[in-house]
């Protein structure tokens, strides 16, 4: 059942509203100003924030090897049940997540850390890596979770990903296709 007030699973007190946030709608804590992200609002939100990460999957639950879950002590805020601290992918950020709902808590910085770890995790990505993304992503168009709509944004994100990628590391290209006759 959900509440009509939501509790700050950090102050413990009514604290929350609800606010926007890169457009989209997150319930933050005034006094602490960690972050409630219902279920798909964190993916929504990091989409928002930097559009060539968009096509990334940021599914807490998908892959189960690349976490770490204890107990936080912390209650959900939408649900009352228990969250659990997750140290996600080998990275040093860990957020709050209920396994009832699927909401996320951020505490206070923690989103700009997801934004870096993602930048990074991109930037550190080879041609070859690229290269199977975006194979990935064209698969996608057709069997992909999202609307036909959305998978093609993706595919076309990872393109130019790649495009990036491959004029960055070899700088000849890229002044070969400057000096064509426009």
């Amino acid at each position: 059942m959900k509440k009509n007030f939501l509790i700050c699973p950090i102050c413990k007190t009514n604290s929350l509203k609800q606010i926007t946030f890169h457009k989209t709608k997150v319930e933050r804590c005034n006094r602490c100003h960690g972050i409630w992200f219902n279920r798909d609002e964190l993916s929504k939100a990091v989409a928002e924030d930097d559009n060539f990460l968009e096509w990334l999957d940021i599914d807490l639950w998908k892959n189960k090897e690349g976490f770490k879950v204890s107990s936080s002590g912390k209650i959900c805020p939408v649900c009352n049940k228990k969250l659990y601290q997750v140290d996600y992918n080998k990275s040093d950020i860990r957020v709050d997540i209920c396994n009832s709902c699927h909401g996320v808590w951020l505490d206070k910085g923690e989103f700009k850390k997801i934004i870096n770890h993602l930048e990074n995790k991109v930037d550190a990505k080879n041609l070859s890596e690229c290269f199977k993304d975006l194979i990935k992503q064209a698969e996608q168009i057709f069997t992909g979770p999202k609307e036909l709509s959305s998978e093609v944004k993706d595919f076309i994100i990872v393109n130019k990903l790649l495009e990036y990628k491959f004029l960055s590391q070899h700088p000849i290209f890229t002044s070969l296709i400057a000096n064509l006759p426009h």
